[in-house]
């Protein structure tokens, strides 16, 4: 039986591959912000570990004031050296590091393979750092896979959940023009990716863990409209969501086109592809 050490394990990503996991017979550890504070402890966690998953970080979507910025960072990076400092110390390494970053580390709307162009704003960067501190770890010892989430649609949580109220009240619209690109992938797509690349022993470095087929913000809406019958007719205008999430907004008003190349060259087969057949899945009860 192989153990798995989650980083952020409580949260909707992380609980979802505890359970995920836990089903298929690994042994599945959280690595508690106790544990990661605690250098020895760490270290005895990461030894006993086959596969280390990282997915530690606060919220992205949020109010980006200066303070909250060295949060997103902090709890990145920080957390992201610790694991690192932690693999590379210990005796028995783990075969296995899957750290994650997101699809906000590419330029906007074009379509984007893993070696796209990055953008020159906060979250690329904070992307791109938290890429190279996951990358330390990379040896004959322990591979290193991460994984650029685009967002991430389940049942029970997530952007999903948020969304839902307004399109149940016959609220909702398109986000300013509704042009801009939305990268998606369906929770069970992104659990059974984590499985795949467990098991390819050639799967290493960045994989965009997104569905092949991305959509538009107009997209996404048309299709949440279609499923729940309710209106999408009324926008919410660009201006609103600054005052909401200063910065933060870009993370709603900006869109990367994104496609999954690498794990489509490798064999990986997406179940849900596009967006309406991603939502038809998700609300059909």
């Amino acid at each position: 039986m192989k153990t798995i050490a989650i980083s952020g394990a409580s949260g909707f990503v992380g609980t979802n591959l505890k359970d995920y996991f836990t089903n298929l017979g690994y042994k599945v550890i959280p690595i508690s912000r106790d544990i990661l504070n605690k250098k020895d402890k760490l270290e005895e966690l990461i030894n006993s570990s086959n596969i280390v998953i990282n997915l530690a970080g606060a919220n992205i979507i949020n109010r980006w004031t200066d303070k909250y910025k060295k949060l997103l960072y902090s709890s990145r990076i920080d957390t992201t050296s610790k694991i690192v400092n932690a693999i590379n110390s210990v005796e028995n390494k783990p075969e296995l590091l899957i750290s994650t970053s997101a699809v906000g580390i590419y330029d906007n709307q074009f379509i984007h393979d893993e070696d796209g162009s990055y953008s020159n704003d906060f979250l690329s960067k904070l992307c791109q750092d938290w890429e190279k501190e996951a990358l330390k770890a990379n040896s004959f010892n322990t591979r290193v896979a991460i994984f650029r989430f685009g967002i991430v649609l389940g049942k029970d949580g997530g952007a999903l959940q948020k969304m839902l109220t307004p399109f149940k009240l016959g609220l909702g619209g398109i986000i300013g023009s509704g042009k801009q690109a939305f990268s998606f992938i369906h929770l069970e797509d992104l659990l059974n990716a984590y499985k795949f690349v467990i098991e390819n022993s050639n799967a290493n470095l960045a994989f965009n863990l997104t569905a092949p087929t991305p959509t538009t913000n107009k997209g996404l809406t048309m299709a949440l409209g279609k499923t729940l019958k309710r209106p999408t007719i009324l926008p919410v205008p660009e201006f609103i969501l600054n005052l909401i999430f200063s910065e933060g907004a870009k993370v709603l008003t900006d869109g990367q086109n994104v496609i999954p190349k690498k794990l489509q060259d490798l064999g990986f087969e997406f179940k849900y592809k596009n967006i309406e057949d991603t939502i038809e899945n998700l609300l059909k009860n």
